[in-house]
């Protein structure tokens, strides 16, 4: 069995990604890292960090990135399948440049791709997620606004492609660049549940380097990129209020010691219950949502989910 682990990335370093953390977080459990590393800005340090891992088991495929051509966020989606036709494994294991994998979950992991190998009718693996906001300390697992689980581990078949805005996967068929945005010709992935989390620190950075990253985010729904001097522009992100957050009580991958000590924006921060701006998460209709999900619905139900859950 040979595991393939994949991912996208571009301007990893002025946006505060974790994204060497990913990338060391399951080289232990691959036989090669594929990375699609895109045209990143000239101040950008992402390609420092591949280089600081120093791993023979990374392959950089050298990318552009062509907002006109793949609008609307499916930059991400195409990016992700430029990596992906480079693996070379049974099983391709995806994660997104601020995804982390705790190493407790290794074993775990690895025994669910020797189990369901030899399954046909798998197509890929389902994980679950810790969402972090904030800081390193208030994560969502279950909060309506946020999803719970998504497809990280897929079979390396070339009919499954990334969609949308490369949250997830589907099989399509007749593939062309536009199928990336619509469920014409596609169908969902026949999935099997691991239990492992995916550590998803996308909201965790400085407030105003979560600004940047956020109108750096918008563009690829664009077909221009916005300029520098309009990123300076950008708000500050305001986290609102972290008290009505709940507190993560579980420890974090050890690869990510580092980027929690540098954590140095608590001062930023309201962590009363007093909200000034209201995040979806914390907006009384899907706090509603997720107090009947929890109590009633321990699998979800309201939420939308884009795969068929079959072991």
């Amino acid at each position: 069995m040979k595991i393939s682990g994949f991912t996208m990335v571009k301007n990893a370093g002025k946006l505060y990604y974790p994204f060497k953390e990913s990338v060391l977080s399951i080289l232990p459990l691959v036989d090669e890292f594929v990375i699609a590393l895109g045209d990143c800005d000239e101040e950008d340090t992402t390609r420092q960090m591949i280089q600081e891992i120093d791993s023979p088991k990374i392959k950089v495929v050298n990318t552009v990135w062509d907002v006109q051509t793949y609008p609307h966020g499916s930059i991400l989606a195409q990016q992700t399948d430029v990596a992906k036709e480079h693996c070379t494994g049974d099983w391709l294991f995806y994660l997104q440049a601020d995804e982390v994998i705790h190493e407790k979950d290794h074993q775990t992991i690895k025994e669910a791709c020797h189990k369901h190998l030899n399954d046909t009718d798998v197509e890929g693996l389902l994980f679950k997620y810790i969402h972090f906001w904030g800081d390193y300390n208030h994560a969502f697992t279950s909060n309506h606004a946020w999803y719970r689980n998504e497809i990280r581990i897929i079979r390396n078949k070339p009919e499954i492609h990334s969609w949308r805005d490369a949250q997830s996967f589907r099989v399509i068929s007749n593939f062309t660049k536009e199928k990336y945005l619509i469920k014409k010709d596609s169908r969902k992935l026949k999935v099997a549940k691991v239990d492992a989390n995916v550590y998803h620190y996308g909201w965790v950075r400085p407030p105003k380097l979560m600004g940047k990253k956020t109108s750096h985010f918008k563009s690829c729904y664009q077909e221009t990129n916005l300029k520098e001097e309009e990123m300076e522009v950008i708000s500050t992100v305001d986290y609102g209020a972290l008290g009505k957050v709940p507190i993560f009580e579980g420890t974090h991958p050890k690869v990510m010691n580092h980027m929690l000590e540098r954590f140095n924006w608590q001062d930023m921060l309201n962590y009363s219950t007093k909200d000034i701006v209201k995040h979806k998460h914390n907006r009384l209709k899907y706090r509603l949502l997720t107090f009947v999900e929890n109590l009633f619905f321990k699998n979800g139900l309201f939420t939308y989910k884009n795969y068929d859950l079959i072991r």
